[in-house]
């Protein structure tokens, strides 16, 4: 199973956006996902990057680290519900509906264990994968 961090950025939120995966192989991280979109959120960038690190983890499966408390809530909370409900809250449309459906398909179809982190309090691979989401943003690629 592969150990990977994710983080998204905008700024200014909304604005330009960047995300990253940091995967850690030997106690040594290295970004190997990086993606952006002119304008976005800090909420969607942090949705791809857990898309990429997915995806990029395929069957293997992965364990995400990841300082979004929000999706890691779509996806052991709300998601099911929502599906279940045709794609829909009770309050009304799921915003980052694309985001929210693709996520769920693959957290569904890979193994995959996620982790809470506090974001920017110094933790080595969140603050790694802050800044490669900060340089996907302004538009370094791999």
């Amino acid at each position: 199973m592969k150990i990977l961090w994710t983080d998204g950025s905008a700024s200014p939120n909304p604005g330009p956006g960047g995300f990253a995966v940091i995967e850690i192989v030997d106690g040594v991280g290295k970004p190997v996902v990086l993606g952006s979109e002119k304008d976005s959120t800090n909420i969607r960038m942090e949705g791809l990057a857990m898309i990429g690190a997915i995806s990029y983890a395929g069957e293997e499966g992965c364990e995400i680290h990841s300082d979004s408390e929000f999706w890691i809530n779509v996806l052991t909370k709300w998601a099911m519900g929502w599906e279940a409900n045709g794609w829909r809250k009770k309050t009304g449309a799921i915003k980052n509906l694309d985001i929210v459906q693709e996520l769920y398909r693959l957290y569904c179809k890979y193994p995959v264990k996620l982790v809470w982190v506090k974001g920017h309090v110094g933790t080595e691979f969140n603050e790694m994968a802050d800044e490669w989401a900060n340089r996907a943003r302004k538009g370094e690629t791999l």
